[in-house]
This record gives C-alpha cells, structure tokens and sequence, in this order.
C-alpha cells in the first residue's frame, strides 16, 4: 500500500468514527492495566462483564491486594485462564503498592516487567492511557495489516513495526484501536464484509465478498 493510499485509507476510518476508544470499561490507568490483561484470548464483552462488579469494589493496587486472589477469581471466573490472570493481577499489583506507591509506570518498558504485562498490553495501556503513538497488535490488527497490505508481516511485532513506520502523524494515536473495530466489525476472520468496507478500493485483498450472504 503506497503513502498516499496509507493517508487516505486512516482518513476514512476517521471520518467514520472522529474519537476511536478501547470497548473495555475502565474508571482508571489501574483498572485499565487490570482488564487488559484479564483479555488475553478473551472477548472485550466477556471482561467487561467479569469487571463491573469487580472495579465497583477494586480501584487501586492496594484494593485488589486486600481482595486477595480467591477473591478476585470469584469475579473473573467466567473468563479463561483466570486461574493464571488472578495470579498475575495479584502480583502486579503487589509490585505496583510496593515499588511505584500504587500508580502505573508511563513506561512500556518498566510495564512489560509487570507479571502478565506483555509488549501488546503495554502498548494499549500506553496508548489509552497516556496518550502515547504505540500500536497494540492483536488478532485482528494482524489480519487486516496483512489482509489489505496495510502491514504485511509474518509475526505481531513485524506488524507493529510496520505500523510505526507507515502510519501518519495525524492518525497515530487512533491508529491500533480503528485497526481494531475494523476487524471485529467488518473485516472479519471468516467471512469480511467488503461490500460495507470504506476503504475496499485501497486493499489488496483479492477474495472480495460481493454481498451478504441470503
């Protein structure tokens, strides 16, 4: 996909949806840090349903350290690995009250040291919380960067890199979480709906959809 193709297929996306956000629910930078790693292969849906009871109760480090892990597995046990996510949530958040007086680090680096803090979790907790130009690869970015040749790559982080280098200024911030809703809305795994894409002209995906199916 060529520059010019690049400015315009974000410009779009934009045009459609002017101030993109995570579909996860949060009250703050903690709590966001907490459901992103409760959705590793997990549904947006699915956390936000285990969650609001959850960050009713739990709003700090320290909150979710008195809760204690057979707490916090009574209220996330709906999703998967939640036996391994209550561990981590837990632990990150003992280092969190210890070493950095309950806040969340603006530092993707320091983040990914966090148990349960992968590369993609830091980048959405930098990108939703501090504003910063990171690109959160999951599933669906992966598809669609490769799908329309937006981002072809052979691994998550040879996406990501392309992403840094293709994306323009104006589309930066945005860029990951509209990447995102196009492929769970409508570039989709099994059966994309081009006829409703708004930018089919500008991807190199040759197995277009004609139309929904009857």
């Amino acid at each position: 996909m060529k520059r010019d193709q690049v400015f315009e297929f974000f410009r779009r996306l934009a045009e459609l949806n002017p101030d993109p956000q995570t579909e996860l629910e949060f009250g703050n930078t903690y709590q966001l840090l907490v459901a992103v790693v409760l959705s590793a292969q997990a549904t947006d849906v699915g956390v936000n349903k285990a969650t609001r009871a959850l960050f009713r109760e739990v709003k700090n480090p320290a909150q979710m350290v008195a809760l204690g892990e057979e707490g916090l597995k009574q209220h996330i046990k709906t999703i998967g690995l939640f036996n391994t996510k209550a561990k981590n949530v837990i632990a990150l958040s003992e280092i969190l009250v210890r070493d950095f007086g309950g806040e969340v680090p603006a530092d993707r680096d320091v983040l990914t040291t966090l148990p349960g803090v992968g590369r993609k979790t830091a980048n959405v907790v930098m990108n939703c919380a501090f504003g910063a130009e990171t690109f959160a690869v999951d599933t669906h970015i992966f598809r669609v960067g490769n799908r329309t040749g937006l981002a072809k790559g052979k691994t998550v982080l040879a996406v990501e890199k392309q992403l840094e280098k293709k994306v323009p200024a104006p589309f930066r911030v945005g860029a990951h979480h509209w990447l995102i809703l196009h492929g769970r809305y409508i570039c989709k795994a099994r059966t994309p709906e081009c006829w409703r894409c708004p930018v089919t002209d500008h991807c190199s995906f040759k197995e277009k959809s004609a139309g929904p199916r009857p």
